[in-house]
């Protein structure tokens, strides 16, 4: 299972850095803990949650209840990575 998570957590930040068009963002530089909002990580904002939540849901087929199950399931990459694979399990 590590392999497969390992998997989904450079394909997570591959959309990440699609999704909100961070070009001249390398995926690779995305600490898999690394927070996501705020000033400490990437710095995205309420509109890029909103972008995500509908790139997650679309690609995976899951559903993101509401805020507060998205506050922590968009913590980190790996939050999310572990996010989807209960969702999906």
């Amino acid at each position: 299972m590590p392999g497969v998570e390992s998997a989904l957590i450079a394909e997570l930040k591959q959309l990440v850095v699609t999704a909100l068009r961070m070009e001249d963002f390398d995926p690779e530089e995305i600490g898999d803990d690394e927070p996501l909002f705020g000033d400490d990580g990437l710095g995205l904002d309420s509109v890029d949650a909103l972008e995500l939540v509908v790139h997650i849901e679309q690609q995976y087929g899951i559903q993101i209840e509401d805020e507060e199950v998205g506050r922590k399931a968009f913590a980190s990459i790996a939050a999310l990575a572990e996010f989807i694979a209960e969702k999906k399990a």
